[in-house]
């Protein structure tokens, strides 16, 4: 637990903040950024936000990351640096809880109507509504499915920390 959340009388572990995209790991991260807002005032879709300490982070119930770079080409001190042109901004993908409105029989296909990658497909099944599948090879994390979903239940999570979560799984 943080010292503020104790201080706060938060019991839960804080979950750190989505950085921007390209951002470098979370200390090299916090070191270098100057919290100077070049990155928050420059982003097209006004996704980014300040967060705790005032560092940016990604706020996806606002919208979508397009991966303009706007927000790596204004960060002076690096703490968003792409090498390549062909560098993955994160590895975020999508992720549909078992609270999906088409899991109850509801027909819904908002989150792949917003997917600009096509990453969400439906598929038909007898005597019931189609359900969403999603491939995670085409999803790139933006976040657009996220917003619209009117159960919330799309999250984005690090594929590295599906890696974990599935070695755990398997250990039990």
């Amino acid at each position: 637990m943080s010292r503020r959340g104790f201080l706060r009388g938060r019991a839960n572990a804080v979950t750190a903040a989505q950085r921007p995209p390209w951002a470098r790991d979370e200390a090299d991260f916090v070191a270098r950024c100057t919290r100077c807002n070049a990155c928050i005032d420059h982003c097209p879709t006004h996704i980014l936000v300040r967060a705790d300490g005032g560092f940016p982070a990604v706020d996806f119930t606002r919208g979508e990351c397009t991966f303009c770079g706007e927000c790596v080409s204004r960060c002076e001190p690096r703490a968003l640096h792409r090498e390549h042109a062909d560098d993955p901004p994160w590895t975020l993908r999508a992720r549909i809880a078992d609270t999906c409105l088409a899991a109850h029989g509801v027909e819904c296909r908002i989150c792949g109507e917003a997917c600009p990658t096509a990453a969400i497909r439906f598929r038909p099944r007898l005597g019931g509504v189609a359900l969403p599948a999603l491939e995670t090879d085409a999803c790139n994390g933006c976040g657009a499915c996220l917003a619209p979903c009117p159960a919330r239940a799309i999250t984005l999570q690090s594929i590295n920390e599906d890696a974990t979560n599935a070695a755990t799984e398997v250990k039990q």
